[in-house]
């Protein structure tokens, strides 16, 4: 089973966007048995999974914040949507549970102060100190021309974890959200501009670099 976790204690910065994509990738374009374990008390990533059709690939929703994690023995990915805030012993307890971290930031310098900071803790956590977690990072609801994008950019090419990709700010994010499905799951036409921005991210988590040495 791989364990993705979707990280950043600043709040806004996309996670439930990020892991309701990936959960409907792997579900729908490799047929895999999904869970989706929300331990945020707002639920966005079950409010998502509320509005899902009933014709499209079944994902699994476990509401972390009042029952316990367990799943299936057959489950292929557990994703985590970890709250804003999210610190102390009860991040370290959480990254105890995953190999993957996955942080979204946001294009603004409100946003790249926070990340750097977050990330300076992350490091010391004990489990990220001893390589047992692999961490990268990836851009979120960009404009690609913008002068503010090019200093994220410039920033997180800095960081001493992967720089993995950028996703647009457009509509289909907010469709997606809306109707309970993934980006693969538009129509192709209107969304595969934005579906391309996550294939290095999906190249990367299918990847031995995305895993601890132990894998």
């Amino acid at each position: 089973m791989r364990k993705i976790m979707i990280l950043n204690t600043k709040g806004g910065c996309g996670k439930t966007t990020i892991a309701t994509n990936l959960a409907s990738y792997y579900a729908c374009e490799e047929e895999a048995k999904v869970i989706i374990a929300d331990f945020d008390p707002q639920g966005s990533s079950l409010d998502w999974l509320k509005v899902r059709p009933e014709e499209v690939a079944k994902i699994i929703g476990i509401n972390a914040c009042i029952e316990p994690v367990k799943v299936p023995r057959n489950t292929d990915y557990l994703i985590f949507d970890v709250p804003a805030g999210t610190n102390g012993k009860e991040l370290t307890a959480l990254i105890r549970k995953v190999e993957t971290i996955i942080i979204p930031v946001l294009p603004s310098p409100i946003d790249i102060r926070a990340c750097s900071r977050f990330i300076h803790d992350l490091l010391l956590v004990n489990k990220v100190c001893r390589k047992q977690v692999k961490l990268a990072v990836v851009a979120n609801r960009i404009k690609e021309n913008s002068t503010i994008y090019h200093d994220l950019e410039k920033f997180l090419k800095r960081l001493r974890i992967p720089f993995i990709t950028h996703f647009r700010d457009s509509m289909n994010y907010i469709h997606s959200a809306q109707y309970g499905i993934g980006l693969c799951e538009l129509a192709a036409t209107g969304a595969n501009k934005d579906f391309e921005q996550w294939l290095p991210l999906i190249k990367w988590l299918e990847s031995k670099r995305s895993l601890p040495s132990k894998h």
